[in-house]
């Protein structure tokens, strides 16, 4: 009896100060909308992450799967950019399809989507018992997909984009680069910008793509 006491007295503790900090994280990014004077350039999923000009966001103050939470911040057609690292693959594959007819209305004609997730042909077998659902890496006990170029390609396509691949291996575990800037969408678990690379080249990759609207 004791310890069912003690759980509703956190439940109760706890409830309001969900609901505070969810509010707190709200008001924050809609300061940081009032001060942007250019088409927004947002950051989904980006827990502490900060890049300048870019408007940080986090679950559940903007769910992208749901048109209502991105509504309440921005009109459709005034995002030039979205960056998500390491976001997608935490989707079941209906809840990715959504998600990018969602962004899709809210991104200007020639805005993109910059997707960062692991990579399903890393020739690694260790790289992929980390990061395939279920496996040993962190966070990897909520992964729902483990994509290759191939299924986030076709899955960005069926969704009215084009579609740019800027770093990924193939079928074969031959990697490929296409030059990116960091400024329109840095993504840290790349093959130049993740720390463990400095000791084996390509030990840690992500799958980076662009989804552009027309």
């Amino acid at each position: 009896m004791k310890i069912i006491n003690a759980l509703k007295q956190i439940t109760i503790i706890n409830y309001p100060l969900q609901k505070f900090k969810k509010a707190l994280a709200t008001f924050r990014i809609k300061i940081k909308i009032g001060a942007s004077n250019e088409e927004y350039k947002i950051i989904v999923g980006a827990a502490d992450t900060n890049y300048p000009n870019w408007i940080s966001t986090d679950y559940p103050a903007l769910d992208i799967t749901n048109p209502d939470s991105i509504k309440k911040y921005f009109d459709k057609d005034s995002i030039k950019a979205v960056l998500s690292e390491h976001v997608f693959e935490h989707l079941t594959l209906q809840q990715a399809e959504s998600s990018l007819l969602i962004i899709k209305e809210y991104l200007v004609s020639g805005g993109y989507l910059r997707i960062a997730i692991p990579d399903g042909y890393h020739p690694s077998q260790q790289y992929i018992d980390a990061v395939k659902p279920g496996g040993s890496g962190p966070g990897s006990d909520d992964h729902k997909v483990l994509y290759n170029h191939k299924t986030i390609c076709e899955l960005i396509k069926k969704s009215g984009f084009k579609v740019k691949l800027l770093e990924w291996f193939d079928h074969q575990g031959e990697f490929h680069f296409v030059d990116w800037l960091p400024e329109t969408g840095f993504i840290k678990r790349s093959s130049r910008f993740d720390p463990r690379n400095n000791i084996n080249k390509l030990n840690y990759t992500s799958l980076i793509v662009d989804a552009i609207k027309p």
